[in-house]
């Protein structure tokens, strides 16, 4: 009777141990959805910031052209160095917007980088401070790995020790054998 009362203790505790790890998981899942629609909503805001600098591109040709075409029709009129000279101005005027906006929208970028690694960090070392049990069912993991490392195939190892092949998996993913 003491033994079909551990069994019992074994199997309520391994439940509350898949619960818990089921919430767990949940939890993770609703934190990275909710970080994944933050993401969206930073690239949207660049998308809008390249939509902008396409426009002032489109704008700064059509400013380009015309200048050219005014050029064209003063040379007669101006001298080598006043070309130049022209042509310098209007390349500076057309580029410096385009260059601010290069700027912006690179900092944009290294802020956004900047966010997504401290999240995938505190993430990581989210995950890592969960604690995981020693044993699964009373068995040792040393069990499992020592068995994986004599060629054991997974589907005996678990039929040997009496627990579910994705435990075993688990347990050689924990110690970083499989």
């Amino acid at each position: 009777m003491t033994i079909d009362l551990e069994n019992l203790q074994n199997f309520f505790n391994v439940e509350y141990i898949i619960v818990g790890m089921s919430g767990i998981i949940l939890y993770l899942l609703y934190y990275v959805y909710s970080k994944d629609a933050s993401y969206s909503k930073n690239i949207r805001s660049v998308a809008t910031v390249v939509e902008e600098l396409n426009r002032e591109i489109y704008y700064l040709k059509k400013n380009m052209t015309e200048t050219q075409k005014s050029i064209q029709k003063n040379t007669r009129g101006m001298s080598d160095t006043e070309i130049y000279q022209e042509i310098e101005r209007s390349v500076y005027d057309m580029v410096q917007p385009l260059s601010a906006g290069l700027k912006q929208m690179q900092e944009n970028i290294t802020a956004i980088d900047t966010q997504i690694e401290s999240r995938v960090a505190s993430i990581e070392n989210g995950v890592k401070q969960f604690s995981i049990p020693a044993s699964i069912h009373g068995n040792d993991d040393e069990k499992v790995i020592s068995l994986f490392k004599q060629g054991v195939p997974l589907e005996t190892i678990s039929k040997e020790l009496h627990i579910s092949k994705p435990e075993v998996e688990f347990v050689l993913k924990i110690n970083k054998i499989k």
